[in-house]
């Protein structure tokens, strides 16, 4: 922690403390999208909340929002693009200890 300056907003460890919830409901276009990072999707808020759940596993009914950025329990077998941009998703019953959230305060 702090072992970096601050960026531009004098804002430190925008990474790797905790995978962070956004409002934006996981559809399987995010992994598709992956691979043009450059690139904004046509809809970056991602789908409705039915169109959500996983269809590998259709037997959890549990809607997943998209994480984003990395936290302290990744490593190189399992999280890809670890950066304040990169989206998993994550389903919102979990109980993980490494998914957080940030607060914005508006002057």
């Amino acid at each position: 922690v702090g072992s970096f300056p601050p960026n531009g907003f004098g804002l430190f460890d925008m990474t790797g403390n905790v995978w962070e919830w956004t409002t934006d409901w996981y559809s399987e276009r995010h992994e598709a999208d992956a691979d043009k990072p450059c690139c904004v999707p046509a809809n970056p808020r991602g789908p409705e909340v039915e169109g959500s759940y996983d269809p590998r596993q259709p037997q959890f009914r549990i809607p997943r929002k998209v994480i984003k950025g990395g936290s302290f329990l990744c490593a190189d077998s399992y999280c890809m693009r670890y950066r304040p941009a990169a989206r998993r998703p994550q389903m919102i019953d979990t109980g993980m200890s490494h998914i957080g959230f940030r607060c914005v305060r508006r002057r």
